[in-house]
C-alpha cells in the first residue's frame, strides 16, 4: 500500500518531485472523484518542501484545479 500522506520511515525525508508524481496518479487510481483530499496533502507537503513553483507544476500537469478544485499558488515573491 502507497502512503499517500507519506508517512513513514522516511517522513523526515523531503518529498521529492517524483515521489509527489506518484503519491498523486496512487490517489487518483485508488479514490478516484474523491482523492481530492488525499491529492491536498500531497501538494501542500510539495508547497512546503519544494516550493509553490513546483507544486503550481504538478496542479496543471495532473489538471487538479478542474478535477479536485485545487488551485495554484502564487510563485513565492511575487506578492511584493
Amino acid at each position: 500500500m502507497v502512503s499517500l500522506t507519506g508517512a513513514s520511515s522516511r517522513e523526515k525525508d523531503p518529498v521529492t518531485t517524483e515521489e509527489a508524481r506518484h503519491r498523486i496518479q496512487s490517489a487518483i487510481d485508488q479514490f478516484g472523484a474523491r482523492a481530492g483530499m488525499a491529492i491536498d496533502l500531497v501538494i501542500n507537503e510539495v508547497r512546503s518542501s519544494l516550493g509553490n513553483e513546483t507544486a503550481n507544476v504538478l496542479i496543471d500537469e495532473f489538471d487538479l484545479e478542474l478535477h479536485y478544485n485545487i488551485t495554484p499558488s502564487e510563485p513565492e515573491g511575487s506578492g511584493d
